[in-house]
């Protein structure tokens, strides 16, 4: 290779490293931003925005969540499991011990798709509802769930899919129609 190439690739390198020094900054004062008394996580974009500087970068699936306190304030932002490229194994009764070892009241979750995908899948969907199921016996609300892809994250409250564990079914054009009354035959109209 030649001199003039490593130079360069040594320039890249240099400047991806500064880069990422200067977002794990940012990232490290926004937290410290949002734990400060009176600071609360009360913007669906503020928390997008905040979670899309912290998961958009990640090579692999990170699963991270948000304890809240009961006037939404910032306790701690955890990345709570790490994956591969595809798929990370979230653990319910680790989540469920860590809210109530912070006394979170409530949570919001969220976890990249690398793929560059952010829309939600079924396993997300099941996921989130199995979460929201458990934390609730221990009252502990989850908010919402974030999937982050790039400079792109979906809310599931946002798109109405929070809690459930699966899409629903499409609506076809027939089940948004009224459905047809059929008037019976009486014995009369039968025997014309």
């Amino acid at each position: 290779m030649p001199a003039a190439a490593l130079h360069t690739s040594a320039l890249d390198t240099a400047q991806k490293v500064r880069e990422d020094r200067a977002i794990y900054r940012a990232i490290k004062m926004l937290e410290d931003r949002l734990k400060k008394p009176g600071e609360h996580m009360g913007s669906t974009n503020g928390v997008r925005e905040f979670l899309t500087l912290r998961l958009a970068r990640e090579e692999r699936e990170v699963f991270t969540a948000l304890w809240l306190d009961a006037q939404n304030r910032l306790l701690a932002a955890e990345n709570l499991f790490f994956g591969s490229i595809r798929k990370t194994y979230v653990h319910p009764r680790e989540v469920v011990r860590r809210g109530l070892g912070l006394n979170a009241a409530s949570v919001i979750f969220a976890h990249n798709h690398p793929s560059g995908n952010a829309e939600p899948s079924r396993h997300d969907l099941a996921l989130t509802a199995r979460l929201m199921q458990l934390l609730d016996l221990v009252d502990i609300r989850t908010l919402d769930h974030f999937i982050v892809a790039g400079c792109k994250a979906a809310s599931l409250a946002e798109l109405g899919l929070l809690g459930l564990s699966d899409f629903p079914p499409p609506k076809t054009e027939e089940s948004s129609k009224p459905a047809k009354r059929t008037r019976k035959k009486t014995t009369k109209q039968v025997k014309k």
